[in-house]
Order: C-alpha cells, then sequence, then structure tokens
C-alpha cells in the first residue's frame, strides 16, 4: 500500500495543531482545518498558535483553511477536534470525503450520549471513511517541539496501518502499527478517567505510595474493561494503555490529572473546570465507562468512585474512604 502525502488535519487546537507540525516535519503537504476563521489568521498572522501553543513556531509550509471541502484534495484525514465533537464535524465532512480515504481520529473517549468508541461514531457519521486511530502517551507541546515521542497506530488492515506509520513516522515522532482499534481507544479513553482519581488522590496529599497503587489498580481496571471490549492484552500493556495511563496521570500537564489535583485539594466542580483552558475529556467519558462496565460486568470501583464524584453523589474524601474499606482481595 503506498504512502499518504496531502494531509488535511481537522482541528486548530492544541493536539491538532502538534500533529499538522508533526506531519510536516514528515515530508507531508499538511493543510490545518479550523472553524474559526478568527483562529486561522491569528496563526497567519504570528505564525504560531498563540492561544493554544504559544511560543512555538508553526515553520513554514503549513497550508491554513476553513472549507471542508478541501478534503477532496487530500489522500489522509487527521480528525484531531474533542470526542464529543466527532460525530458533528463528520457529518459536516461526509458531502465531500472521496471514498475509501483513511480518516485517523486522533480524539480520546466515547461519545457521551450513545457509549460509542469513536471508531464507531465515525462508521455512521462518515460511512465512506476507511476508520484508522491514533493514540498513546504524547503531549501536544512536546510534539510540536519536536521532543520524541511514541505513539499507536491502529487500522483493521495491517497494510494501512503500516502506511500511515511510514507516511507520518520521523525521528521525532515514533508510530508503532497495530490492528487492535479497540484495544487502542479503550486506553486511550478511560486513561483519563483514572487520571482524574490519581490527581485527586495527590491533591488530597496521600503519599507516593497511594499514588503508585493507585496507578496500579488502575491499570487492572483499563486491562479488564479493553478485554471484556475485545482488545487483546499486549494492547493494554502498550503504549496506548499502560503508557498512557502513567503519563496522563503522572503529570499536571494533563488536563485530567490537573482537573482532579483541583478537586482532591477541595475546590468544587465548576471552579476545576473553570481552571482548564481545554476540553477535560474524562469528565464525560466517566459515566459512559462506568455504563460500559455495567453492561459488561466488569468491576471497576475506581472509575465508579470518579462518576459518582463528578454527579456530586460523593465527595473526594468520601470517595477515598469507600475505596479504602473495599474488601481484602487477590491482585489479578
Amino acid at each position: 500500500m503506498s504512502g499518504f502525502r496531502r494531509v488535511l488535519v481537522l482541528g486548530a487546537g492544541a493536539w491538532g495543531t502538534a500533529l499538522a507540525m508533526s506531519a510536516l516535519r514528515a515530508g507531508c503537504e499538511v493543510t490545518l482545518w479550523a472553524r474559526d476563521a478568527t483562529t486561522l489568521r491569528d496563526i497567519e498572522l504570528y505564525g504560531e498558535n498563540r492561544k493554544r501553543l504559544p511560543g512555538i513556531p508553526l515553520g513554514p509550509g503549513l497550508a491554513l483553511t476553513p472549507d471542508l471541502a478541501q478534503v477532496r484534495t487530500a489522500d489522509l484525514v487527521i480528525l484531531a477536534v474533542p470526542a464529543q465533537t466527532v460525530r458533528q464535524v463528520s457529518g459536516e465532512l461526509c458531502p465531500h470525503l472521496v471514498a475509501d480515504t483513511p480518516v485517523v481520529v486522533a480524539a480520546k473517549g466515547f461519545e457521551r450520549d450513545s457509549g460509542a468508541l469513536m471508531s464507531a461514531v465515525l462508521a455512521e457519521a462518515l460511512p465512506a471513511a476507511t476508520p484508522a486511530v491514533l493514540s498513546g502517551p504524547s503531549f501536544a507541546a512536546d510534539v510540536a517541539a519536536g521532543l520524541p515521542t511514541a505513539v499507536t497506530l491502529a487500522a483493521a488492515d495491517a497494510g494501512l496501518a503500516k502506511a500511515l506509520v511510514a507516511s507520518l513516522g520521523h525521528q521525532a515522532f515514533r508510530p508503532y502499527s497495530s490492528t487492535d482499534l479497540v484495544g487502542v481507544q479503550a486506553g486511550g479513553a478511560v486513561k483519563n478517567v483514572l487520571a482524574i482519581a490519581c490527581g485527586a488522590a495527590k491533591g488530597r496529599g496521600l503519599g507516593a505510595s497511594a499514588s503508585a497503587a493507585l496507578i496500579s489498580r488502575s491499570l487492572a481496571e483499563l486491562r479488564r474493561l479493553g478485554q471484556a471490549m475485545g482488545g487483546r492484552p499486549e494492547t493494554m500493556m502498550g503504549l496506548s494503555g499502560l503508557g498512557d495511563l502513567v503519563l496522563t496521570a503522572t503529570s499536571e500537564q494533563s488536563r485530567n490529572m490537573s482537573f482532579g489535583l483541583a478537586l482532591g485539594r477541595g475546590g468544587t466542580l465548576d471552579a476545576a473546570l473553570a481552571g482548564q483552558t481545554a476540553v477535560t475529556e474524562g469528565v464525560f467519558t466517566a459515566p459512559a465507562v462506568v455504563g460500559l462496565a455495567r453492561r459488561l460486568n466488569v468491576e471497576m470501583p475506581v472509575c465508579d468512585a470518579v462518576a459518582r464524584v463528578l454527579a456530586g453523589e460523593l465527595d473526594v474524601a468520601r470517595a477515598v474512604e469507600a475505596l479504602l474499606a473495599r474488601p481484602f482481595r487477590d491482585e489479578e
């Protein structure tokens, strides 16, 4: 399968801008789309995304457009909008997409209303696309700055996955191919919820030992649900599972971890959300994860505690008490 050179990136947030810059470094012809013409004018005027990635120059060669019809000239689309807007943007893209064009979803999460994975949303809203997924331990600022980053690129067809890796990979951005679309997405979505819990534990001052224990038990929950959904065990232990969980649960660069940190320090839900500059996907994903776990009969006490805190049923202190009061059990 031949490589892809003409790339359209949808979404001029931090992640979309970073992926556009990375694709340029890989030698692709890249166009960045945003709905907001003001954002595009600002990027064109200052040569950087001052709102989302201040201080990082975009470099020459990046084309900008507010017109989704530009997708007709692309042989690869990267969908880097928030998870909860994937359906809307896909629907708007549908009339313009050439059949069988690969569309790489770079959003992590379950759809709030349906509980669907992003690949399922894409299949419904953009059926002409050939779906793929990009996930793994990666902060937009690191990718934009050209710092070494490794991710997973998954597609149902192994040849397509490898062609995507060859097209988008370079020395500082190292994708690993996979055909486990479900497992890769499960890890990327569930870790956002678990990172809120890890941030809250740090905010409560529970100590490094508790943090290590919580990350370990969080991985067990991620693994159980991912496998129940049909994902592979090795995927859960790879970049899009363990790797992404460790990054998101330990760094205050993570929106989900920093949101949990604010809650753990006694902040209200509204105040913690007000402190975020971009979408905190774990807030939307938590109820979907818990609902899915119940349908699949998968035990996920940490995710359940997060969902109950977000729903206002528990405060962080009582959620911690409930987790610590659980019966002792065998490790799995």
